[in-house]
């Protein structure tokens, strides 16, 4: 195999490191997470809505002509998920009323790293150069999402067991296994076909953030929320610069 295989494998390898190493830093400090978990959430919220419209919508439509639709199918798509899950889990059985909570964001966060392996394929197959340069911006989020789905998956009523595992699967392992299933057809995917995915993608964290996170978050009342919320926006910003 190429070397720019291996090296898109080891980047995205890493980027599931750092991922991990989120999970076990607010496991080790479990007391001091769930007395912010206000915070993270707003946090979160920031960072999934604000990468959406600065970076990924933009990228997206630029991609496809088709991207508003998928954009829509995302949103409307978790918000019918949603309703399942409150329907056929939530109200038969009261001890898991708010898994909802945990799940929703860890399925955004997941199919996100999956499509965020994707994005090594192609940018290690342009050049290494390329690829280097988006794993500076890529890697930046990785850290905070581990944090975030573990988090919230235990607010939700999971095990901190399961939890840890979950949120492995769905933020960290997710990225190399996109990689590996997008790297033998990364010649054939077309530019438009990227673009559908972006949107898509962009739709369930939109949705994550605006309708799952924040109305959450607020129900707490926490002093500095708005300060979360804000530091979440800045550090999207800075993804966005460090990829431009």
């Amino acid at each position: 195999m190429s070397d720019s295989f291996w090296t898109a494998l080891l980047t995205s390898l890493a980027a599931a490191v750092v991922t991990t190493l989120g999970i076990w830093t607010i496991r080790r400090f479990a007391d001091w997470g769930h007395r912010n978990s206000a915070y993270f959430m707003c946090f979160a919220a920031g960072v999934l809505i604000s990468a959406s419209f600065l970076h990924m919508i933009p990228q997206a439509f630029a991609l496809s002509r088709h991207g508003p639709t998928m954009l829509l199918v995302g949103f409307f798509g978790m918000h019918l998920f949603n309703r399942f899950i409150t329907a056929f889990v939530c109200d038969r059985d009261p001890q898991r009323k708010d898994y909802a909570l945990g799940l929703l964001p860890m399925l955004g966060i997941g199919f996100h790293s999956f499509i965020d392996g994707f994005i090594y394929s192609i940018a290690f197959s342009a050049s290494v150069l390329t690829g280097l340069l988006a794993t500076v911006g890529m890697v930046l989020h990785e850290f905070p999402e581990g944090i975030v789905t573990y988090l919230l998956l235990v607010k939700s009523g999971f095990t901190e067991r399961r939890s840890s595992w979950l949120a492995f699967v769905a933020a960290a392992a997710s990225t190399p296994l996109g990689m590996l299933v997008s790297w033998p057809m990364v010649s054939s995917i077309s530019q438009p076909s990227l673009g559908l995915l972006l949107s898509l993608s962009a739709g369930v964290l939109v949705y994550v953030g605006a309708t799952h996170l924040l109305p959450r978050a607020e129900q707490e009342h926490r002093r500095y929320s708005l300060v979360a919320l804000g530091g979440g926006v800045l550090v999207a910003a800075i993804i966005v610069l460090s990829k431009a």
